[in-house]
């Protein structure tokens, strides 16, 4: 078919910030997705149907190599891709996250970028999803040349009182940055069906609704949905991608392009380039340091709910704060811990889908009555914790949790939190691999061919005209949520690859 300067395959945070940048470059470009349209229907904020009927996800199984057993991944098949249904926390990785840190549980490698070399994009990215915050209270948080876009989203009364009891305690609670829209005449609501759910009224700050938008009116830009991208062809030499098999509504299409940019997400990136394996690339796209797919990460996670019995939670958007005080350790454990951060609003249907053996009047009475935290540590890459192929074109997945004893200190130090707040009852449970919302690492980036997978900005060092432009370029996953960095990084690609010399950041040296 007629050939386009650019195939942007996905559409989530990485593509659909890579087309608004180039949306007017001059550039023919084709925007591929494989799924369609997220719609605006009243199972947006339905709890059963988001969390027991899984209404959203996709009808496939990924295979976890360590049991043998199919699971269902927490990915989503749509325009905006993941962010349609996130939680709209942006936050920038901290300054020392972008060094090598030792852990406790080993050594998280060093970015061949800094912070410094993203500063002003994320200062981009924060505006085009009009990020609410404040800076000042967290004591890990990096310097900023500018004030977050807008003012932090207010704390509701129960959220606020709590807050104080933690600072009572010594502790820094911070405004958690958030892409909701409640600007001047904006459209968010401040519901209890946020974090977790599609947004029926488009007031969540997601990559359709702030990046993909605005590229699609440009007119430069062309989007085929229900497209999926099968294979990527190269030359004979195996060094130049030269089209993209897709198969769009049944029909086998191939497509080419000067470049094309891969941003399906970590899994779904890695498995493309490893399924467009060819004579000269027998194993794989890009995989001649045979690190395709491998150091996946996914961040150690754990939901904790705590239950003041006496007291109500008439909190409707809880997700307004987070404490860092951890994140790099304290003065009884000395090794970097995490980050904790509020979670929307527990309901009981929640309870239920994840607790269906109790019964319902028991939820219900513990979800009205608690306080919901996301307690979040690194994820350290290991080169045996890995992506593959099956036989069968399924996605297999390798992952054995690392890092578990600066978890569970996270964890004792939440709870402790939230009991001497005066909460009587606190139940944690850590989640498994199917929990991988933020997955990253799987084609990582670095200056040594033989030790990456992609350069500085992106291009596979095997391929000259390949990009790979969602977290697989993640040489570390933080203990930070991931969007925002995501964003950060396709922009300061765009601007390279449309030849214009990279924003410096305006910090002080």
């Amino acid at each position: 078919m007629t050939g386009y300067d650019f195939i942007i395959i996905g559409t989530g945070m990485g593509g659909g910030a890579l087309a608004y940048a180039l949306r007017d470059s001059g550039a023919k470009i084709l925007l591929l997705e494989r799924g369609d349209f997220l719609p605006q229907e009243a199972q947006n904020w339905q709890v059963d149907a988001i969390f027991k009927e899984n209404r959203y996800k996709p009808a496939e199984d990924w295979i976890d190599e360590a049991s043998g057993s199919a699971f269902k991944p927490g990915v989503h098949y749509y325009v905006g891709g993941n962010t349609k249904v996130y939680g709209a926390a942006l936050p920038r990785f901290r300054v020392e996250d972008f060094g090598a840190v030792e852990h406790e549980g080993g050594t998280s490698p060093a970015w061949p970028i800094s912070y410094a070399d993203l500063e002003p994009y994320y200062t981009i990215a924060e505006e085009l999803f009009f990020v609410h915050g404040r800076a000042g209270d967290d004591p890990s948080e990096p310097p900023r040349t500018r004030p977050y876009p807008l003012p932090e989203v207010p704390h509701e009364p129960y959220v606020a009182a709590l807050i104080e009891k933690l600072r009572a305690q010594g502790l820094h609670p911070y405004p958690l940055p958030m892409a909701i829209d409640l600007r001047a005449g904006g459209r968010c609501i401040r519901c209890k069906t946020c974090d977790g759910f599609p947004c029926k009224v488009h007031a969540k700050g997601d990559a359709e609704i702030c990046l993909l938008g605005p590229a699609l009116d440009s007119g430069n830009i062309e989007l085929w949905t229900n497209a999926q991208a099968r294979r990527i062809k190269t030359d004979a030499s195996g060094k130049r991608a030269t089209a993209v098999e897709v198969d769009r509504g049944g029909e086998t299409l191939t497509v080419s392009a000067d470049r094309i940019v891969v941003a399906c997400g970590a899994v779904n990136s890695a498995i493309l380039l490893l399924r467009s394996a060819n004579a000269r690339r027998p194993d794989g796209l890009a995989n001649s340091s045979g690190l395709l797919g491998r150091n996946y990460m996914m961040h150690n996670n754990t939901a904790l709910t705590a239950v003041a019995p006496f007291k109500r939670n008439p909190t409707v958007f809880q997700k307004t704060t987070a404490v860092n005080d951890y994140y790099f350790g304290d003065e009884d454990f000395k090794w970097p811990m995490g980050n904790i951060q509020a979670l929307g609003k527990l309901q009981a249907g929640m309870l239920s889908a994840a607790k269906p053996y109790l019964p319902k009047a028991l939820l219900t009475a513990m979800a009205n009555r608690s306080m919901d935290w996301w307690v979040m540590s690194e994820d350290l890459p290991d080169p045996e914790n890995r992506v593959s192929l099956g036989a069968g074109g399924e996605v297999r997945v390798h992952w054995k949790r690392n890092n578990r004893v600066a978890h569970q200190q996270l964890i004792r130090r939440a709870v402790r939190m939230m009991r001497r707040a005066g909460y009587s009852f606190v139940f944690t449970e850590t989640l498994g691999i199917e929990t991988n919302s933020h997955q990253c690492g799987t084609a990582r980036f670095g200056a040594e061919p033989a030790e990456s997978v992609l350069d500085p900005f992106c291009r596979t060092h095997d391929v000259e005209n390949l990009y790979v432009v969602d977290s697989s370029f993640f040489p570390s996953s933080t203990a930070m949520n991931p969007a925002l960095t995501i964003c950060a990084q396709a922009l300061r690609v765009a601007d390279h690859l449309q030849g214009l010399a990279p924003l410096k950041s305006e910090l002080p040296a």
